[in-house]
């Protein structure tokens, strides 16, 4: 008996130990690293005295800063970034040092983080690695929900991490419904926190017009309001809307501190000024840009509208106002056009349009479309921008050079890649945060469709279609999220959160280190890390058939 409880002993003191060293393989980091060796013999402490150590005069001096202000949010004893200074004895115990890397394998992006008992050595080539590395920092010492425990022990080792693709990038619609401008800024903070680096900002369309436009400020007073909103479901007979006035825009002086906003956290934004379809908000307030040219008003529904913009030169003189405003507020070098779901019943009444088919010898209204849209390349890139538009854009007659976003399956990107074009990925089949991530009797009321978070994380996103010469012009992959029934910041969180996990480990890690249960395992320290930062998330895909 003696003999058989000693070795039951064995047996769970040996279980504990294979336990305890596999939960040693990884610091659980989300997106997974490029490379990780992790030492058992030794750990680094993290206490509320640890310095961030930077040299004053360096461009990364003000990534320090911000992990150190990150830091503070939890950890209010931290001593003030301290500069490294050079031909003087200084004691670098229990601190964080940023060293300037030159490391070709690490690019803009990558970095290095060193481990040491005494120290945490940070190693990047460009402020954007150091930013990334800050972010798996703060995974590593960030404490738990309510825990006044500052301390962290982190296992000594290393880090070597860089991206896959250089676009990773997420969309927000805030048309169909709005969301505040500190809103957008903490939607900023969970982009930065999963690593992607564009944020696609969805700003006109026909339930409302989002942005201030100095010339024509009937697009704030009259096209920013819609006067009700559809309740429940679309399909839902009959349709029934509320009487509340619903609207908002962000003024351009919103629009430049969210920009400076995202600059500091290595994002950049696309705004996204729909056209030719999806246009009557605007028409609302400046009816003469439409073939009908009265009658609109902003909608309180959802779907494809069949006004548009008319292609009247009054048209293009007020987009490219509008586009000239557009341009010198937003920094970034791509201005995103839509070009989608543009139905042309009305280009096929309008005398205005058949003429311009005769004009320019065009055979059909896609071809008109392609007109439309070369023409406004055109403009945007004397402006020294470049546009990115739906991948309706290629139909017709695409004659510039507009990155494609592939979103109706993937061969728009293959079509855009096969011409030479730049694609970003972001198919409705695996991308679209909007669709339900359960099944729908369990969840809140969605669009439709269903992408559970393991689709999301398994999605590859270089079609197979492809040589490897062509591979090179999938620039990256992006998740939308239309927000139709998405009127709430918890809600909308609840729809991406944990599938932008999923997404940054698409964009960022290597295709052969892909692991879902693996994934699965991390996941469970990341959400600790959701709740220690207050963000809504759910819990779907453990009980995918049983109620939240």
């Amino acid at each position: 008996m003696k003999n058989y409880l000693f070795s039951f002993c064995l047996l769970i003191i040996g279980i504990f130990f294979q336990e305890s060293a596999f939960s040693q393989k990884s610091y659980d980091i989300i997106p997974k690293p490029v490379s990780e060796k992790i030492s058992d013999s030794s750990s680094f402490i993290f206490n509320q005295f640890t310095k961030i150590i930077c040299n004053t005069t360096s461009e990364e001096y003000d990534v320090a800063q911000y992990l150190h202000k990150e830091i503070k949010k939890f950890n209010p004893f931290i001593p003030e970034v301290a500069p490294k200074l050079r031909n003087q004895k200084y004691n670098y115990s229990n601190s964080i040092i940023f060293v300037l890397s030159s490391s070709r394998k690490l690019g803009k992006e990558g970095y290095e983080i060193e481990i040491l008992k005494d120290r945490i050595v940070v190693l990047a080539n460009e402020n954007a690695g150091f930013f990334y590395a800050c972010q798996t920092i703060l995974q590593l010492i960030m404490p738990e929900k309510d825990s006044k425990k500052l301390t962290k022990t982190i296992p000594c080792g290393s880090i070597t991490d860089y991206p896959r693709f250089s676009y990773r990038g997420k969309h927000l619609d805030c048309v169909r419904h709005f969301f505040t401008k500190d809103e957008v800024k903490k939607y900023i903070d969970i982009l930065a926190f999963h690593k992607l680096n564009t944020f696609h900002w969805h700003l006109t369309d026909d339930q409302g017009w989002r942005i201030e436009i100095k010339k024509y400020p009937l697009l704030q007073s009259k096209a920013a309001y819609r006067n009700g909103t559809l309740i429940g479901n679309y399909s839902w007979y009959p349709q029934r809307f509320d009487t509340i006035i619903y609207g908002g825009y962000y003024t351009q002086e919103d629009i430049k501190e969210v920009i400076a906003y995202a600059k500091e956290r290595f994002i950049n934004i696309i705004p996204e000024i729909e056209m030719p379809g999806h246009a009557l908000a605007a028409l609302t307030a400046y009816p003469l840009l439409g073939c009908k040219g009265e009658n609109y008003h902003v909608e309180g529904s959802w779907g494809v509208f069949d006004d548009v913009f008319c292609t009247k030169e009054e048209t293009f003189s007020f987009l490219e106002d509008v586009l000239t405003e557009v341009i010198g507020l937003f920094p970034y070098q791509y201005i995103h056009i839509g070009g989608d779901e543009c139905p042309k019943t009305r280009w096929k009444e309008c005398r205005i349009c058949q003429n311009n088919m005769k004009k320019n010898n065009l055979k059909t209204e896609e071809e008109l479309q392609a007109y439309f849209i070369n023409r406004i390349e055109k403009f945007v890139e004397e402006k020294g921008k470049k546009i990115i538009g739906w991948d309706e854009i290629l139909e017709g007659d695409l004659k510039g050079r507009a990155t494609i976003m592939s979103w109706r399956g993937e061969q728009g990107a293959i079509s855009a890649a096969l011409k030479g074009n730049m694609a970003i990925m972001t198919p409705n089949s695996h991308l679209y945060f909007d669709y339900y991530q359960g099944l729908a009797q369990f969840e809140p009321l969605a669009i439709g469709g269903y992408i559970p978070l393991e689709k999301v994380y398994n999605y590859e996103p270089i079609p197979k279609e492809l040589n490897k010469k062509q591979e090179k012009f999938i620039w990256g992959v992006q998740a939308n999220t239309w927000t139709e029934y998405i009127s709430t910041f918890d809600k909308l969180q609840y729809m991406d959160l944990p599938r932008m996990a999923a997404l940054s480990e698409v964009a960022w890690s290597k295709k052969e280190d892909k692991d879902y249960k693996d994934f699965e395992k991390r996941l469970e320290r990341e959400f600790k890390r959701y709740d220690f930062l207050g963000y809504k998330y759910s819990t779907t895909h453990l009980h995918p058939y049983s109620p939240q």
